[in-house]
C-alpha cells in the first residue's frame, strides 16, 4: 500500500474489514498490531486510525491499555441486524427514481440467472447475493443512506458468511429475488421494499444453525 493520509487509512480499514468478514481475523481475536503493520506494508499511524475507525463502527472492540480485538459472534446482535439492513435496503430502494430501477432489470435479471446456474452446480452464493444487492442499490440518490448501508453490512457479514450456506436457504434467497424483480417490472416499488426487507428477515431464520 503506497498511497498516503486518508486515502491509505481508508484502504487499510477495508482490507482488515475483509478479513473480519471472512474469518480470517476471527471472533474475540486480538489484533497484533506489529505483524498486521508488517504484513500491510505500512506503519502504525495509519494503520492505528483504521483501528480507531473500525472500533467506531463496531467492527472492533478497543480496550484501554490492551490494543484492538474482533467482538465475539452474538446471534442475538445478528437477529437485531437482519432485520434493520432489510429495512435500510428498502429505504434504499425507495429512494431510487423507477425508471432507474426498471433500466437496472436486465442486469439483475443476469445476475440471478448466474445464481442460478452457480447453485445448480452446488456453488457457493454468499459473494453473488452480496453483488446483487449492491447492483440493486446502485442508483439510489440518497448518498447518506448509502453510506449507513455500507458501514452496517460488514456488521452482519461476518455472521452471513458463516451462516449462508446451504441450499435450502440459497434456493429461498434466490426465489425472494425474483420476486422483488417481478415486483419492480411491475412498477410496484412499495411491494419490491416489502419483498426486499423480507429477504433480509428471512435470513435472520438460518441464524442458530451450525456454521458451515
Amino acid at each position: 500500500m503506497s498511497q498516503s493520509g486518508a486515502p491509505l487509512r481508508r484502504d487499510v480499514a477495508e482490507h482488515i474489514t475483509g478479513r473480519i468478514v471472512d474469518g480470517r481475523l476471527p471472533a474475540a481475536a486480538r489484533v497484533n498490531e506489529v505483524h498486521l503493520a508488517a504484513e500491510l506494508g505500512v506503519s502504525r499511524t495509519p494503520l492505528r486510525e483504521a483501528l480507531v475507525e473500525l472500533a467506531d463502527r463496531g467492527l472492533l472492540v478497543a480496550e484501554p491499555n490492551r490494543g484492538f480485538r474482533v467482538p465475539p459472534l452474538d446471534l442475538d446482535e445478528a437477529r437485531k441486524l437482519y432485520p434493520l439492513v432489510g429495512e435500510l435496503e428498502a429505504l434504499a430502494l425507495r429512494w431510487t427514481a423507477p425508471q432507474d430501477l426498471l433500466g437496472l432489470l436486465d442486469r439483475l435479471e443476469q445476475q440471478a440467472e448466474q445464481m442460478e446456474a452457480v447453485l445448480e452446480g452446488g456453488g457457493d452464493l454468499s459473494v453473488l447475493d452480496d453483488n446483487w444487492h449492491g447492483l440493486l442499490l446502485s442508483a439510489c440518490a440518497n448518498a447518506h443512506l448509502m453510506r449507513l448501508i455500507v458501514q452496517t453490512k460488514p456488521l452482519l457479514k461476518r455472521y452471513d458468511v458463516l451462516y449462508f450456506g446451504g441450499p435450502e436457504r440459497a434456493r429461498r434467497s434466490l426465489d425472494e429475488h425474483r420476486r422483488i424483480l417481478a415486483a419492480i417490472r411491475a412498477q410496484d416499488l412499495n411491494e419490491a421494499a416489502r419483498q426486499l426487507t423480507q429477504n433480509w428477515a428471512n435470513g435472520a431464520a438460518y441464524l442458530g444453525c451450525r456454521p458451515r
